[in-house]
């Protein structure tokens, strides 16, 4: 009996982390500019959302296990794979720096070029 409800928890725990992972990539993917897929040479912006969109409705809405492992493969492509060039091509860096010291402003540095 403690099994089962262990097993049922652990199933529920893995279904809400599919569906976390489907749900952040769609942000990401939402947010990103279309011409940095372009840019990046991966597939377009509509393509990934309509994918990751429907990995988040087939993990709300149809929790059918191959289906779920077929999005989840696709939210883990994207975040490994694209998300890492769209972020290149974007100029985007760690915390959104662009690289520079930590005295850089929008036009250079505060400090007088020293």
């Amino acid at each position: 009996m403690l099994m089962n409800q262990f097993d049922a928890s652990l199933f529920f725990f893995l279904d809400m982390a599919m569906l976390l992972l489907a749900v952040v990539a769609l942000g990401i993917a939402a947010f990103a500019r279309e011409d940095a897929y372009r840019a990046a040479d991966k597939q377009t912006k509509m393509f990934w959302l309509i994918l990751l969109g429907a990995t988040v409705a087939v993990d709300l809405l149809l929790p059918m296990l191959f289906l779920q492992l077929a999005g989840l493969i696709a939210s883990i492509v994207f975040m490994v794979d694209v998300r890492p060039a769209l972020r290149q091509v974007s100029g985007g860096g760690r915390g959104g720096r662009r690289g520079g010291s930590s005295s850089d402003g929008p036009y250079g540095p505060y400090n007088g070029g020293r």
